[in-house]
Parts: C-alpha cells; structure tokens; sequence
C-alpha cells in the first residue's frame, strides 16, 4: 500500500529498504508477524528494483525494464529465480500468495516513464497511478488474503492518494529530472510556468496550486480511509501503517504552505505514529475518517 515513485534506497538499520520518503513506509510493519513482514519486505524490494531500473539505471533503460519483466514472468511460471529481489519473493510466489499482473503493472508504469515526462489533464494522472500505484495496494491486500470488491476499491484510492502526496513533496526533484507530473491543465489554470518549478522558492501562484493539489490529494487519500474498519488484525496494522504515513505526509505538506520548493515536506515520526494511533481508534469505534 504505498507508491512506487522513482528515488534512491539503501538498506536501514533493520534490513529493510529505505526508501526516499522513509517516512511513509509503515512503522507498524515492524510489529507484523514473521511470515507477512517477510513477504511485504520482499514485495518492496521488487518494487524498488523495477523503480530503480526505470529511474536511475545505466544504459538502455527500456531494455533492463523488458528483462526484469520476463524473469518476473518466468519466475511465476515456474523458472528459477536469478535476481535477489525475485528470489526473495519466490515463497511467496509459490505459495499463492501474490500474482503475476499487479506487478507486470508496476513495470508498465516505469516503462511508460521513460517517454512520458508531463500529464496533459488530472485524469491522465490518475490513469499513471494505477499502473504504478494501485497494484501495490492490490498485492497487499492479496498477501492478507482479502479478495473483496470494496476492499479493493478502497485500496486504490488510498495507493493514489499516497502517490498524488509523493510527487508534490517531490516538485523540484522531479522537474530538474526532467518529470512534470502536475497536470499541464492545472499549471495553465493557476497561471504557473513550468520553469517556476526549478526556482528556490515557490512563487505565490505556485504556493496556491500546490495547496491545492494537497487538499485534493488529501480528499482522495481520506476516501480510502474506511477500509481500515473492513480489516482484522495484523491486516488492519499494516493498512493503517501506510495510511498514517501519508496523512502526516499531507500534514507537512499543508505546513510549508505550498512552498515545496523551498525545503523537503517530509513527516515527522510523531505525526505518522498520531495518525496511526488515530487510525486504529476510529476502526474500534466506527468513527469515519477524511
């Protein structure tokens, strides 16, 4: 339940990727059961491999993408499993726990980052997101064994959501790598060039579009909210995890008041465990969250 967008990792002090926002990867995950915990490791590990062939590769981009993807197949076919990444999911791959088509999407996503770099209209977007991030929320929910159309539903709003918060913490990095991912309809309706976003500070005109597009992110990552109470158990943890992180993502995102130029609007680890604490009370009592 969390995005896949380009960035650097590097191993923690626990063994587990760490990715470029640290922050939103579940601090519940810790908490989890062996077997899960495992299983969710070595699904980011395949997601952070695709993202780091599409996004930081050297040479042919397209090519190392079209490999990995025919291991990946071949490995649920049966085949042995060559890269680290693949074998480390192998168990759970064997065991029927994941399936092939959520991750095929997660390279389709990367492979369409290699030549398309702006998004004329906000539903081109969301188009993008659920290639590279709807699948993960789909892989998680399958690994908790939940197979349910609402559940589903509520999944992919949340994983959008997640990704729609990561790329606006993420304008400048973005632009200098020559990515635009907000909407061209949305610059042109606040009046922003796209050479603003490579500026120090975020000009007014920017400030308001970008505060914009984290309450409309917000709103969606909100409307997922409620399949929390639809889980049981660890499930409920780990779901909660993810969302926490990008709540609290969305509540730095409000306090550099669109500024996302200026400094990185990253979550403290206070405002993810408030959020998760929040998250696991309103699931007891039934309390709606957005």
């Amino acid at each position: 339940m969390t995005s896949t967008s380009p960035g650097r990792h590097s191993p923690d002090a626990d063994g587990l990727p760490a990715k470029r926002h640290a922050e939103n990867f579940p601090v519940a995950l810790r908490l989890l059961p062996r077997r899960l915990r495992d299983d969710l490791v070595a699904v980011y590990g395949v997601a952070r491999t695709i993202d780091d062939l599409g996004d930081e590769a050297e040479g042919d981009r397209v090519a190392q993408l079209e490999a990995f993807d025919e291991e990946l197949s071949a490995v649920f076919g049966g085949a042995e499993a060559a890269h680290p990444a693949l074998r480390a999911l192998v168990p759970a791959i064997r065991a029927g726990r994941v399936e092939e088509e959520p991750f095929r999407h997660l390279v389709q996503a990367n492979l369409q980052d290699q030549h398309v770099l702006r998004y004329p209209a906000y539903a081109d977007l969301r188009a993008y997101c659920r290639l590279s991030a709807d699948p993960v929320g789909r892989i998680v929910l399958s690994l908790l064994d939940v197979h349910d159309e609402k559940a589903t539903g509520l999944s992919d709003r949340i994983c959008s959501g997640l990704q729609l918060v990561e790329h606006w913490q993420d304008v400048g990095e973005d632009y200098r790598a020559g990515r635009i991912y907000l909407p061209q309809e949305d610059l042109a309706a606040f009046g922003v060039a796209e050479e603003d976003l490579g500026a120090a500070h975020a000009s007014p005109r920017l400030k308001e579009l970008m505060r914009w597009e984290t309450d409309r992110a917000a709103v969606l990552l909100g409307s997922g909210a409620d399949l929390v109470g639809l889980l049981p158990g660890w499930g409920r943890l780990a779901v909660s995890g993810f969302l926490a992180g990008g709540l609290a993502a969305v509540d730095a995102l409000r306090a550099s008041r669109g500024d996302v130029l200026a400094a990185p609007a990253r979550p403290s680890r206070a405002g993810v465990l408030g959020w998760l604490g929040w998250l696991q009370v309103s699931a007891r009592t039934g309390r709606r969250s957005g």
